[in-house]
């Protein structure tokens, strides 16, 4: 009997050391155990209805909506890999700044599929947040509340617009040394996965100085990536940015971000197509535009948009800005609230339609001259103004722009603020 029990004690500890990942070299904070076998960090006495996360998803997995997930540091997706997320399923991101800021990543290669729908959208929050399985809107937490964890990043191949026309370039709100953040490349039809009806709150985490992570991030994603119906609420920075890449994307909304509301870098060219902005207290612009940092690119589209300001300003098109916005209408600013061209190249590409701003309206008492009175820095104010005033107009009422009926069943209406 003592040699078959030690023969059975070998035999467990032999296949237990067999699920060992030996490559795995990840610290847990305090609180958390290493689980080597999958190399995630396991909270001590967690609940059962929470799995915490961290580090290298390097196999297929699915995120159920029975469970709340719980992301500690950096989540990486890693090339070949796709993480599964179900309808209805809620994601908390860990307090932490610097190299401790949560974020769920989908690195270059990487694929997600992350379809919630209206009535179950995905949820990806605060561990803060006290929201619950089964749940869409928690009770303690509201839009002034920003920068509690990080926010989502997918990074893919398509091609974007690089100083020194590199092919490849690392990923804003990530550390240089971490080389899952690099993005770019040359296929325009690359696919990350797909993001459906997804609800992303009280992001924005600092990693150093005037470096936050956005809400959503997309560098270099495809335009065989689905994104869709996609909502980012007190994000510290900037609510959803685009650093090249040629994904096409609708049905956004953002509420009360620190920053930019939608942000645009690196000679993106897809198609951003029926979107909201509605400024918070610290909200800077609905839109900042910049052109290429390359040689090489082309112009995105922006069409169907509701721009809802204080004292934010509308937008601001910088650095050789080029593309087309058309059917955008902007109510609720003051005169701080304006229009801006800040360079001669991004000047000279509206005048030559290389930067196309039509359609739009403005609900204002203001004229389309103040609302355009410190643009083109080349000195052609009234020829700007000229412009402008062909192209678009003021009106007492709130027409075209945005169908916010697809936002009904969003955080944002929930909390009243689509008061339009």
């Amino acid at each position: 009997m003592k040699r078959l029990f030690i023969i059975s004690y070998l035999f467990l500890v032999g296949l237990l050391s067999s699920c060992t990942n030996d490559d795995c070299i990840l610290t847990c904070q305090q609180g958390f155990t290493l689980d080597e076998r999958t190399c995630e960090c396991v909270e001590d006495n967690a609940p059962t209805d929470i799995i915490s996360k961290a580090g290298i998803i390097n196999a297929d997995e699915t995120w159920s909506s029975s469970q709340i997930y719980k992301l500690i540091g950096k989540v990486v997706v890693e090339s070949g890999v796709t993480l599964t997320i179900e309808p209805g399923t809620i994601i908390k991101g860990e307090e932490g700044t610097g190299s401790l800021a949560s974020a769920l990543i989908i690195a270059r290669g990487g694929r997600i599929q992350a379809c919630g729908t209206s009535d179950d959208p995905i949820i990806m929050t605060s561990v803060l947040d006290n929201i619950e399985v089964g749940q869409q809107v928690g009770s303690n937490l509201d839009e002034t509340q920003t920068g509690l964890w990080g926010g989502l990043i997918v990074l893919g191949n398509a091609p974007s617009s690089f100083e020194g026309d590199v092919s490849e370039f690392q990923i804003e709100g990530i550390p240089a040394d971490d080389t899952f953040g690099l993005y770019g490349g040359n296929d325009a039809n690359d696919s990350s996965g797909s993001l459906c009806y997804i609800s992303i709150r009280h992001g924005g985490a600092s990693i150093g100085e005037n470096n936050e992570i956005n809400g959503l991030t997309l560098g270099g994603v495809g335009q065989g990536t689905q994104v869709n119906h996609i909502e980012v609420v007190a994000n510290l920075d900037d609510g959803i940015e685009f650093f090249g890449g040629t994904v096409n994307v609708s049905n956004t909304i953002v509420w009360a971000q620190g920053d930019d509301a939608y942000d645009v870098d690196q000679g993106y060219s897809g198609t951003l197509d029926n979107f909201v902005f509605i400024a918070g207290a610290d909200s800077d612009h609905g839109l900042e535009i910049d052109g290429l940092e390359g040689s090489t690119g082309s112009g995105f589209n922006f069409r169907n948009g509701t721009l809802k300001g204080l004292t934010a300003e509308i937008a601001d098109f910088r650095d050789g800005a080029m593309g087309s916005l058309e059917n955008i209408t902007c109510f609720n600013f003051n005169e701080e609230g304006d229009l801006e061209i800040d360079d001669d190249a991004s000047s000279g590409n509206f005048f030559n339609q290389d930067l196309q701003i039509t359609g739009w309206q403005f609900v204002s008492d203001l004229t389309v001259s103040v609302i355009c009175n410190d643009n083109s820095p080349n000195g052609d104010d009234d020829a700007f103004d000229q412009m402008m005033e062909l192209n678009n107009s003021t009106v007492n009422i709130l027409t075209g722009g945005a169908n916010t009926a697809v936002f009904s069943c969003t955080y944002t209406a929930h909390k009243d603020a689509m008061d339009f």
